[in-house]
């Protein structure tokens, strides 16, 4: 089966590297306009640029209002429309126990993977999709479904999000569908840590599918849900995670 979006706009945050970069140019092969946006205006264009004509960019800083409403006016004046807002832009200052994070790194958290995705997705519903229809997809992990010794704080923020996309479907239908992708670990430099040194290899041996992750796993479910192959789906968190969520865990 061929999944397209020929005609279609879509936004892809933290769309320069990683899943985000998979995902736009999944989209913009399934004839999607993607309009690509991160910080730094150089990796946005390089991306752009890799992906082909269907790719256009904008940069911005995902937690300053003033950038979200110029990225967002860039993409209605150059491209007309947005059908699709993809959140995928996140951060992870902190690693540690959660009961010793800062409150910089606490808000900083907050604010870039749980407060700029809901405004970013406000400010669309305004624009264009309370009147027209769309569809957003939330990066969410699969961490927030447990707990960490480690990236607590993080999987915290991605826990409430995962609520957020019930929450929001519930308000924003019928025109506008609302879900979630939860990553389990995949191979992108932003988990680089977690993965690299034979780490990866040790998490691996744990999953059913006894591989870690690929963007391409993540873009893949993204274009199903965005496309009309979704039509049906709202509020829903799907785990692409290996099958790691049910995996057996020793009783030692």
């Amino acid at each position: 089966m061929e999944i397209r979006l020929d005609g279609q706009v879509a936004l892809v945050t933290g769309g320069s590297r990683g899943i985000g970069k998979a995902i736009a140019r999944t989209l913009a092969e399934a004839g999607a306009q993607v309009m690509i946006t991160s910080r730094k205006a150089e990796a946005c264009e390089a991306a752009a640029r890799e992906i082909g004509p269907n790719a256009h960019f904008e940069a911005g800083h995902i937690g300053r209002d003033e950038d979200a409403e110029r990225v967002i006016e860039a993409t209605l004046d150059r491209l007309g429309r947005i059908d699709v807002l993809v959140n995928n832009a996140a951060t992870n200052p902190w690693a540690g126990p959660t009961i010793e994070v800062d409150r910089a790194r606490w808000d900083k958290t907050f604010a870039t993977n749980l407060t700029a995705p809901l405004f970013w997705t406000q400010r669309i519903w305004r624009r264009w999709m309370k009147e027209n229809g769309g569809s957003v997809i939330n990066i969410a992990s699969v961490g927030g479904f447990a707990t960490s010794p480690i990236l607590g704080v993080y999987d915290i923020t991605k826990a409430a999000m995962i609520h957020m996309t019930k929450q929001l479907a519930a308000e924003l239908g019928p025109k506008v569908r609302v879900n979630a992708l939860a990553p389990g670990l995949v191979k992108t430099d932003f988990a680089r840590t977690l993965w690299e040194d034979g780490k990866g290899e040790q998490v691996a041996k744990a999953y059913p599918l006894e591989r870690l992750g690929e963007v391409e796993d993540v873009a893949g479910a993204a274009l199903f849900l965005a496309a009309e192959t979704g039509r049906w789906i709202t509020g829903q968190t799907w785990v692409l995670d290996g099958g790691g969520l049910c995996a057996y865990r020793s009783t030692a």
